[in-house]
């Protein structure tokens, strides 16, 4: 039995008079389920399409204050638009519908998400999370959240999107959120750029200005490589044309840099200016976002 259609109607539900219930993990709540305003601030969940949620969530998480900073992470994987269901799936778990027992996302729901999402997750270094390993969802056939707005098959990107590690902010404040963020941030000339299994790989010349070092070692900065996952048959304007410098953001994860982020430097561009002047004192978010994070959840 799987749920289709709107779950506005879920809101309705503000009753409960269940004993607390064990999760897939074979945990229990600490405290019994209630009913809450989905806030304002929860930016993955607010919009929605219901207005309730139900605390404890499906992850565990016994406080808003929790829950809100956890989804938050996720906020940026939404903006990538990598499936149309992905804020359905994912708020399913941070703040389920209120109804009289917990109604959890359906396998196929994981599964088409998982498999369009996973890549661009990939991209930045991160692997689909053990927490929504798709296999601890129940089947179509049991009473659970189906796929809505979307396919029974991943969304195909559309050839002409250019790489996620291409697409620009063109603000400070975005580019400072990716800067604060990233493990280190570099502004590099680029002497040579290969193509391999589906990867790119661009070559540092020498000459480079290290502006926030991370865990960067003296033989990461002297010869530099950086990955780009998952970017050999997409475009990339930026590096159409290698001359002149670059803006480059990444991270470093398992003795690799990988790309997150790369802009044309351009002097003159008041944006980028004030970004890098005043990167260091930013007020970074107290979560690492998931697809520019130093550290993985």
């Amino acid at each position: 039995l799987a749920l289709a259609g709107s779950l506005g109607g879920g809101q309705h539900y503000d009753y409960y008079g269940w004993q607390p219930e064990s999760l897939p993990h074979g945990r229990f709540y600490g405290r019994e389920p209630q009913c809450l305003d989905i806030p304002p601030d929860m930016q993955l969940c607010r919009d929605v399409g219901y207005k309730r949620m139900r605390l404890p969530n499906l992850l565990e998480h016994e406080t808003m204050a929790e829950a809100k900073q956890q989804a938050g992470s996720w906020v940026p994987l939404l903006a990538k638009q990598c499936h149309t269901d992905t804020q359905l799936f994912l708020c399913s778990l941070f703040a389920p519908v209120c109804l009289d027992r917990p109604v959890y996302p359906c396998r196929s729901l994981c599964e088409v998400v998982r498999d369009s999402c996973a890549p661009v997750m990939e991209s930045y270094g991160f692997p689909w999370p053990e927490m929504l390993h798709c296999g601890k969802f129940p089947s179509d056939h049991e009473l659970c959240i189906a796929v809505q707005f979307g396919n029974s098959k991943a969304t195909p990107p559309p050839v002409s999107k250019i790489c996620t590690q291409c697409e620009m902010e063109h603000k400070a404040d975005g580019m400072m959120e990716q800067m604060c963020s990233s493990d280190f941030v570099v502004k590099m000339r680029i002497k040579e750029m290969m193509e391999e299994n589906g990867e790119r790989r661009l070559v540092a010349a020498q000459k480079k200005k290290v502006l926030k070092l991370g865990p960067l070692k003296r033989k990461d900065t002297k010869k530099m490589v950086l990955h780009m996952r998952n970017a050999g048959a997409c475009p990339c304007p930026q590096l159409d044309s290698l001359s002149g410098s670059f803006l480059v953001m990444g991270r470093k994860v398992g003795g690799r840099l990988l790309l997150l982020a790369i802009y044309p430097w351009q002097k003159h561009n008041k944006e980028m200016k004030f970004a890098v002047k005043f990167m260091f004192s930013y007020p970074c978010p107290l979560y690492h976002p998931l697809l520019y994070g130093a550290g993985q959840h």
